[in-house]
């Protein structure tokens, strides 16, 4: 993907992450938690323009979950809620057995998409997830059996090595899909310079989405459409509109982006339109 594809104007994918595994309503008192909110949340985000949403789910007090029954109830409530949005579940975990990590693979039906973390990443004070190639292989064979399009996150440059040591010992279906981060921790520090060296060094026909922490999810997602890349917004990522200014909603946030791509002249992609680029089936 490239400065081409701007051009060209084709469609954007909007991906948003409303909740993630960190940080509950201490940090946003309309962050969604449960089954209901996270299904009202993906609807107006719907409605606002994303194409993929995706998961965590959480237990009743607010802790994640990796449970196989709590992910069915979150998916059912997403899927009632929605039209045609594509459902992307979670499989990243900090310290957590692969069997549980499995889990969010395994509802009926099962997601369309799902994250595969490609290597460790550091992120807080406290927070170390392993990754090892072991985990990797595991979580894809498991993708791979039941259909799901992997997303492989990036943390940093050097994952890049891991995603093409990936491409040739896996069957991965094309074209590749990687989300790329940048933060702080272990993450590719957040910079314009370096969405173009990750673009620059991107393995054979991949398409890359954009994921960025706090005040850099706005600069850097843009900069991403201005490439040709895609974005993924919300407050698993993101509590701010603006410097000092919370977002009143996901769909703030998506809407948002929406607005600067139309501007910039792309089109955002509808789900079906998301499944075409991805060669979703």
């Amino acid at each position: 993907m490239s400065y081409g594809d701007y051009l060209e104007g084709n469609p954007l994918i909007v991906t948003v992450a409303p909740t993630g595994g960190v940080h509950g309503k201490e940090a946003h008192p309309d962050l969604p938690e449960t089954p209901g909110e996270v299904a009202e949340t993906a609807a107006a985000c719907e409605a606002a323009g994303a194409a993929v949403i995706h998961l965590h789910a959480r237990r009743e007090n607010g802790e994640r979950s990796f449970s196989r029954d709590r992910f069915q109830e979150l998916t059912a409530a997403v899927r009632e809620a929605t039209d045609d949005v594509v459902i992307q579940h979670s499989t990243g975990g900090t310290g957590v057995p692969v069997e549980d990590r499995l889990e969010p693979l395994r509802t009926e039906p099962v997601p369309e998409m799902a994250s595969l973390d490609m290597g460790p990443v550091n992120r807080y004070h406290h927070l170390t997830s392993e990754n090892p190639r072991g985990t990797v292989d595991a979580l894809h064979a498991e993708m791979r059996e039941r259909g799901i399009k992997p997303e492989m996150e990036v943390f940093n440059p050097g994952h890049l090595n891991e995603v093409e040591a990936f491409l040739d010992r896996a069957e991965v279906e094309s074209p590749p899909y990687l989300g790329v981060l940048y933060g702080g921790g272990t993450l590719t520090p957040a910079h314009p310079r370096n969405v173009q060296n990750v673009v620059d060094n991107l393995p054979e026909g991949a398409r890359f989405n954009t994921l960025a922490m706090g005040r850099h999810q706005l600069p850097l997602t843009t900069m991403s459409i201005l490439l040709g890349g895609h974005v993924r917004v919300g407050f698993e990522d993101n509590l701010y509109v603006r410097a000092g200014e919370r977002a009143t909603s996901n769909a703030q946030l998506v809407e948002r982006t929406r607005e600067i791509a139309e501007l910039l002249g792309r089109p955002v992609a509808t789900p079906a339109q998301t499944r075409e680029i991805l060669d979703i089936e």
